[in-house]
């Protein structure tokens, strides 16, 4: 892309998008009204302190990509076969044809036919979550948003009970650092940067638990290489030695925990390291080595991330990871505690937004990781409603990202199925479409963000101009809400004015006034942050006993105390090896798998596998083997690794269907089953065979 090497560079502030807990405050070089330089994370917050991830600071090659959709299009050709398939149309057409096969659909077999489909392609409350107000109004079946963080959120809510943890910015105050199932080297940049200064500051020791040596566990000072979906038994053997050498503090258990300690010690007292080792493959002297370190400091910080919770007992995991810190008290000192999401402190009144006056909730309700089931009319799915006949997608990719590949190829390949897809590029599921509007990018129109990393509230205006003819998610749904006749007030507003009506019916600063200040902190105190008035159920304690049945309906297989629960895709004879898909680190997601630096870092799709197991299979370095379970099967390269337990594999993700030899990607591989309680993908649990290919 030339860019005018005499423009004087603007600077203009903005927020990231995508969907990473950062969410970072940006500076964005604004070279005229249509261009963008370079983008850097804001020096003044005090988050993100100048760092951005490198897939972010070359945004300009995703903005002005010469592939990005610029006009609306009708498929004229066949399905998948990409660009050369369609026909530029006006928007007043493809308004036309969209609203028309809705109605005609809904008319039909009823409004639930249709399926109003998204997720966080954009983080911005107004672009994301408008869809669910054209929802509403218009009766179309709801959505049940697991693909991310259902299993997260009720593991942390049966312990902690609110959305809420210790302030990020205390990690640089910490003397021991957990970062567990996740790797803010590659997804979460801000995070390494607040441990560094904690290294630099107070000599702090940083501790890695995840299936694989990440970029992250490779500078850590301990290592816990778990199987994947064993951290459960990791951290019940963690309590038993915390007890067991007097690293408990009884005290503070007594006063905001749900059981005392002797309790939990006639719980987790057969639960030694030998036991843990036995189920996790972590030796019992580095489980011994990890609890003697986390509990010789009530500055302990655990670091809770999404990965090792995308498993059928990863909602127990979760829970039981964030038992630590209770247990010895950590949560008593600024630097302790632990961090999962800050979802719950904004108090955001998405009423406006997401239509939620208009709400019926006897709409039925499908779940969104399960959408190749549902096009292939599962019952489970269905139930007594009528088949999906047209769906209509912002923000997500589904034919590349969701499980089961296979049926969700399927569906998208009926006939009888409509779809419509707003999007920047033409992924692989636009290639699906009938319809393809193109989407504007976060910097071309107005959002606002919250964090589940920070605590900071951004409001942001358009930095440039909309490419081409690109609208967006804001004026797509008002352009088809005009002609369905859906009539709700957020559909006659801007972006801007709903957002300031927003704010101000939240008791918060206005729009204005956040945005000149680029951001709004809306911590709740140190001492709050680490539930010092008491954790988020009714009797303020943490629960080492959580309440299931309260969080979700599929809770039978859940222990009635912290524990390991072996419920997931178990390594079998036929099915020898466990799998798990973590994010490549310049794709996040399928969001920047067309940008030329993404691609040239990550190359192409390889399964890392340990030496032993080469060698028993026959497999080289560089060879290609063939991953398979009841699914289908998958041909990569092979990349030697020891950075892993024999009898795991690790294949980063997401690279598109098209990287693949047989042209569909490893999602091909996931089971769409849900996780308890209440559902929610599940990545990387996945037992699988391999052979030479």
């Amino acid at each position: 892309m030339p860019l005018d090497a005499a423009a004087k560079p603007e600077t203009v502030h903005s927020a990231c998008p995508h969907d990473c807990p950062s969410t970072c405050a940006l500076e964005v070089e604004r070279l005229d009204a249509k261009t963008i330089g370079r983008v850097r994370g804001a020096k003044d917050n005090n988050y993100t302190m100048g760092v951005v991830c490198s897939k972010v600071a070359r945004y300009a090659e995703r903005v002005h990509h010469p592939d990005r959709l610029t006009k609306p299009l009708r498929r004229v050709g066949e399905k998948g076969v990409g660009r050369e398939a369609f026909e530029e149309i006006s928007w007043d057409e493809a308004f036309d044809i969209v609203a028309g096969e809705l109605k005609m659909r809904a008319d039909k077999f009823g409004s639930e036919t249709i399926f109003p489909y998204f997720y966080a392609g954009t983080m911005g409350l107004v672009q994301r979550d408008g869809i669910e107000r054209f929802r509403h109004v218009m009766k179309y079946s709801r959505q049940l948003s697991t693909i991310c963080s259902s299993l997260s959120d009720s593991g942390w809510i049966a312990g902690a009970g609110a959305k809420y943890g210790a302030d990020s910015r205390e990690i640089a105050e910490s003397e021991v650092i957990v970062v567990w199932g996740g790797n803010p080297v590659s997804t979460q940049v801000n995070v390494m940067n607040h441990i560094a200064r904690a290294r630099k500051q107070n000599g702090a020791k940083l501790v890695v638990i995840d299936p694989y040596r990440t970029p992250t566990a490779e500078i850590a000072d301990m290592h816990l290489m778990v199987r994947p979906g064993t951290d459960a038994a990791l951290a019940c053997a963690a309590m038993h030695v915390l007890i067991r050498d007097g690293l408990a503090d009884a005290d503070y258990m007594a006063k905001y925990a749900d059981i005392p300690v002797e309790e939990l010690w006639d719980h987790v007292e057969p639960r030694t390291p030998e036991w843990a080792e036995g189920i996790s493959g972590v030796p019992a002297a580095e489980i011994e080595a990890f609890a003697a370190l986390f509990g010789s400091t009530k500055k302990a910080f655990v670091r809770l991330g999404y990965g090792f919770s995308r498993s059928r007992n990863g909602a127990v995991s979760m829970h039981a990871a964030s038992c630590l810190p209770a247990v010895t008290g950590a949560w008593q000192v600024r630097g302790g505690g632990a961090l999962y999401a800050n979802g719950g402190i904004y108090g955001i009144d998405m009423k406006l937004i997401m239509g939620l006056d208009v709400r019926d909730k006897s709409t039925r309700i499908l779940d969104m990781s399960r959408l190749g089931p549902i096009l292939t009319g599962d019952p489970q799915d269905i139930g007594d409603g009528p088949p999906v006949t047209a769906i209509f997608i912002q923000n997500t990719n589904p034919m590349n990202v969701c499980p089961e590949l296979a049926k969700v190829k399927a569906g998208f390949e009926r006939d009888d199925l409509f779809v419509c897809v707003h999007e920047q590029f033409m992924t692989e599921t636009a290639a699906m479409a009938d319809i393809v509007l193109p989407a504007t990018t976060f910097l071309e129109h107005d959002d606002m963000y919250v964090a589940g990393g920070h605590t900071h509230l951004q409001v942001t205006k358009a930095v440039i101009e909309p490419l081409g003819e690109c609208r967006s998610n804001h004026q797509v749904l008002c352009g088809l809400a005009e002609r369905l006749g859906a009539d709700h007030p957020g559909f006659k507003m801007t972006e801007w004015e709903m957002m300031d009506a927003t704010l101000k019916a939240s008791g918060l600063p206005g729009a204005d006034e956040i945005h000149a200040k680029h951001w709004y902190d809306c911590a709740k105190g140190s001492a709050a942050h680490r539930f010092e008035d008491g954790f988020g159920h009714p009797d303020g304690r943490f629960r080492f006993k959580p309440d299931w049945k309260a969080i979700g309906e599929d809770y039978r297989a859940l222990p009635e105390i912290v524990d390991y629960v072996a419920i997931t895709d178990n390594a079998d004879e036929a099915h020898p090896f466990r799998m798990v898909t973590a994010p490549a680190r310049t794709f996040l997601n399928s969001s920047f798998t067309e940008t030329p630096g993404s691609q040239k870092r990550e190359g192409r799709p390889e399964a890392m596998i340990h030496p032993d197991d080469c060698t028993a299979l026959g497999l080289e370095d560089g060879g290609k083997v063939r991953i398979g379970n009841a699914n289908g099967s998958v041909v990569v390269h092979v990349k030697t690794f020891d950075g892993l337990q024999p009898g795991v594999i690790v294949v980063e993700s997401i690279f598109p269907n098209h990287a693949f030899e047989e042209g569909i990607g490893i999602n091909l591989l996931v089971s769409a089953d849900a996780g308890p309680p209440k559902g929610g993908a599940v990545f990387h649990d996945t037992a699988v065979w391999l052979k030479a290919a």
